[in-house]
């Protein structure tokens, strides 16, 4: 659990969590349409281009969803708000409201949610400078 200081509340969700979701963010970031006109050709005459195409059965989606589907209420609530104030003009005098907002809005669909976001590790990233966190080092 993440101490807060006295502007920066507390968080349930850890700085470890919050750096592989980035991370895995990045790497869903990348995907593109499918562009491969034969998907049964060879991979390596096709330069492995199938890799960065995102398919239906995508493990890095898999991998998280699973993740986020495995976090507590609480955690789940706090990323969205996270995600919220990375990507809105408010800083963290809004926190409050935010979470709250997102605690009214949860659901068993937040991994479904937060996929269909575009720059997702970018706003998660902005929030977690407001919280005065950094994945530098992990």
């Amino acid at each position: 659990m993440i101490r807060p200081t006295p502007d920066i509340p507390e968080l349930s969700i850890s700085t470890e969590q919050l750096c592989f979701l980035v991370l895995k963010f990045r790497e869903f970031d990348v995907k593109d349409a499918p562009s491969v006109s034969d998907p049964g050709s060879n991979a390596s005459d096709d330069g492995m281009l199938n890799v960065l195409e995102d398919h239906g059965d995508d493990p890095v989606v898999t991998e998280i969803a699973s993740f986020i589907n495995a976090m507590n209420e609480d955690e789940q609530i706090d990323l969205v708000a996270m995600v919220w104030l990375g990507r809105s003009d408010d800083g963290l005098e809004s926190w409050d409201e935010l979470r709250a907002a997102a605690s009214h809005a949860h659901n068993r669909h937040t991994a479904r949610y937060l996929l269909g976001m575009p720059l997702l590790a970018d706003y998660l990233e902005e929030a977690m400078s407001q919280f005065n966190l950094s994945c530098e080092g992990e």
